[in-house]
């Protein structure tokens, strides 16, 4: 798998995702392909979990959250054959009582499990079996809708929330105004719930005749889709589960596949009727059982923890009962082979300790009994790792990235006359991509004093032999374009590695888009006026990227580009603050800002919950 930095225009979230609710919000609909993917082959396209895509709209995050989930399977199958020799597991059993709520439902009062960890007398693997008990609601029966009802005006108040608890109901995606006997742009059913922050949604559709293949949808009053399901585990029929995080008033929509409105304020906004026939649907509102367990982890402790059984999703809190990784999706294919954290399940999550101290895990979203894995790594190596800047061009397989095969990338010094650069100017221009990766990769690493053992050492291809295929040589090639690679993304990694395990990855910064002429988005010509020092701007810019894209492979996700903490590891589409543009809107000016590593909140629109520290993750990843 890739971690990716993609081009793209509009500020839009993607990443909905198709089993329990992630609470991701995007300003258009992203999550449906017109063709339902196939769990057997790789989808095509970089990942979109880990990009911004040129057209959002065209991502297959169906397709690709169901092929991760698959590699997490394998990966957890051939962890458990690597297993059946190792030492037996701590073995703990949830001691709050099954149908009772409140006993473990925080970080403050979570169960203490001991004998779990990385110290001698410790041991690195824990199995929990628990049982959630959230409330039990039971539906009234209500009349179906009246057509029309396509539309977010036009909704269908259930009282769910307010003065009804769930309500079940019968209707026809088809039947209104524009489905295929009428207008035939689409017909869509619409409800309104009322939402209160910490409880949670479940919409059930069944389909009687099974002539339709239903999708739900969340908008919130703002018209802005939160939420997304497609299939549920067991077939085409939907079950969307939404944890609120705040209170107010949101619209379930069914539809049928892949049709969806492109304006949910109007019911005629469709592109096309597609799959129509009847449906029951049950929409509840319940408050929801969580459980929580500690264990005592070390910094530079790696902990991975997959849960199977009825609880949907698995989240991780550090030391200071902050939550630091919250998952509902399986996307452990992303990490390389040789990492031992575990994959499979329903939902995996990990977490770099900085801290020593009790840390914990937590199990939502279900109705029933569970069974959580817990394992724990030391992320610290004894060779030192270096990584290589490689300008001069490569021949490399892009289908470690997706690509189509064995490609021939240009160098760096072939795009500087994009840029209005000469060759003259290449040594500049290297000299201050090194400057940004040394700054973000090692020095404010070594300031921010995690880490004594912190220890990279940074190499390129002007300046030393080309080492790579050396062991721990890690790499970023600098220069190529989409055309060449066969990878339509700016930069993309090979794998997004907690721990650092594997210590020889790659990675692409590719500089077609990046030198386009000035007026599209992602171009750093856009940037660029007479008033620009362009080589110090090219410099910081291009170093930015590189740097982000070695975090991946040192262990960091992308976080949220949107808000107003910049960060190396923002995803792309926000590219101003990628490319370090001060408030004058010019690049290469004095007021340019420095985008560094640090805290920040994880992408909303990738399925993941928390707040990560992308600077401590690669200290503790990058050790001697």
């Amino acid at each position: 798998m890739a971690a990716v930095l993609t081009p793209a225009g509009a500020q839009a979230r993607p990443g909905f995702d198709d089993g329990a609710g992630s609470g991701a919000t995007a300003a258009r609909p992203t999550g449906l392909v017109q063709v339902k993917p196939n769990a057997a082959k790789q989808p095509a396209g970089p990942n979109p979990f880990l990009a911004l895509l040129p057209d959002p709209a065209k991502a297959d995050y169906v397709g690709w959250k169901n092929w991760l989930a698959k590699q997490g399977d394998q990966r957890a199958q051939l962890r458990a054959q690597q297993r059946s020799v190792a030492a037996a597991p701590v073995l703990a059993d949830e001691e709050e009582p099954a149908g009772i709520r409140g006993g473990n439902d925080t970080p403050a009062n979570a169960q203490r499990i001991t004998g779990f960890g990385t110290g001698g007398k410790d041991t690195p693997r824990l199995r929990i079996l628990g049982s959630l008990s959230p409330e039990r609601v039971e539906a009234t029966a209500i009349a179906p809708n009246t057509e029309d009802d396509g539309a977010i005006p036009l909704a269908r108040d259930t009282g769910v929330g307010a003065t009804e608890q769930a309500v079940s109901t019968s209707g026809t995606v088809g039947d209104g105004p524009h489905g295929s006997a009428g207008s035939g742009s689409g017909d869509f059913d619409f409800y309104q719930v009322t939402g209160t922050a910490g409880r949670t949604l479940r919409v059930d559709i069944d389909t009687p005749t099974d002539e339709l293949d239903s999708v739900v949808l969340l908008y919130d009053a703002e018209g802005e889709l939160i939420d997304l399901n497609d299939d549920s585990p067991e077939g085409l029929d939907s079950l969307l589960i939404h944890q609120f995080a705040a209170d107010g008033d949101y619209y379930v929509a069914v539809v049928g596949f892949p049709s969806i409105p492109e304006d949910p304020f109007d019911s005629g906004s469709g592109a096309g009727a597609a799959s129509e026939g009847p449906y029951q649907v049950t929409l509840a509102t319940a408050e929801q059982d969580t459980d929580f367990f500690a264990v005592r982890l070390r910094p530079g402790d790696v902990l991975g923890a997959s849960v199977a059984g009825s609880a949907a999703k698995i989240t991780v809190y550090d030391s200071d009962g902050r939550e630091v990784h919250g998952s509902d999706q399986d996307a452990s294919g992303i990490y390389p082979p040789n990492s031992p954290l575990p994959g499979g399940g329903n939902a995996v999550t990990e977490h770099v300790a900085d801290k020593a101290g009790w840390h914990y895990v937590g199990v939502t979203l279900g109705d029933g009994m569970y069974d959580i894995t817990v394992e724990a790594y030391r992320s610290a190596q004894k060779p030192r790792q270096t990584l290589f800047l490689d300008f001069d061009g490569a021949r490399i397989n892009t289908a470690i990235f997706g690509g189509p095969g064995v490609r021939t990338l240009s160098p760096m010094r072939a795009w500087l006359g994009r840029w209005g650069l000469t060759a003259a100017d290449e040594d500049a221009v290297i000299d201050g991509i090194i400057a940004e990766v040394e700054e973000n990769l090692r020095h404010d690493m070594v300031e921010s004093g995690l880490n004594q053992r912190f220890d990279i050492r940074i190499l390129n291809s002007r300046d030393h032999a080309d080492p790579w295929g050396q062991a721990n040589v890690s790499r970023v090639i600098i220069g190529g374009s989409i055309e060449e690679s066969g990878v339509p993304t700016i930069g993309i990694a090979q794998y997004i590695d907690p721990g650092n395990f594997g210590t020889e990855d790659s990675a692409l910064v590719l500089l077609d888009v990046l030198s386009e002429p000035a007026g599209d988005d992602p171009s750093l010509n856009t940037y660029i006026t007479p008033a620009s020092d362009k080589i110090a701007f090219v410099g910081r810019a291009v170093g930015n990227v590189t740097a982000h894209e070695a975090g991946h492979f040192f262990g960091d996700w992308h976080v949220d580009q949107f808000n107003d903490q910049p960060n190396i590891m923002d995803q792309g589409g926000n590219f101003p603050v990628m490319f370090a543009v001060g408030p004058d809107g010019v690049g290469g000016t004095a007021d340019d800002t420095d985008v560094d590593f640090g805290e920040d909140v994880l992408n909303p629109g990738e399925g993941f919950t928390g707040v990560e520290d992308t600077l401590s993750r690669i200290v503790f990843g990058v050790t001697r």
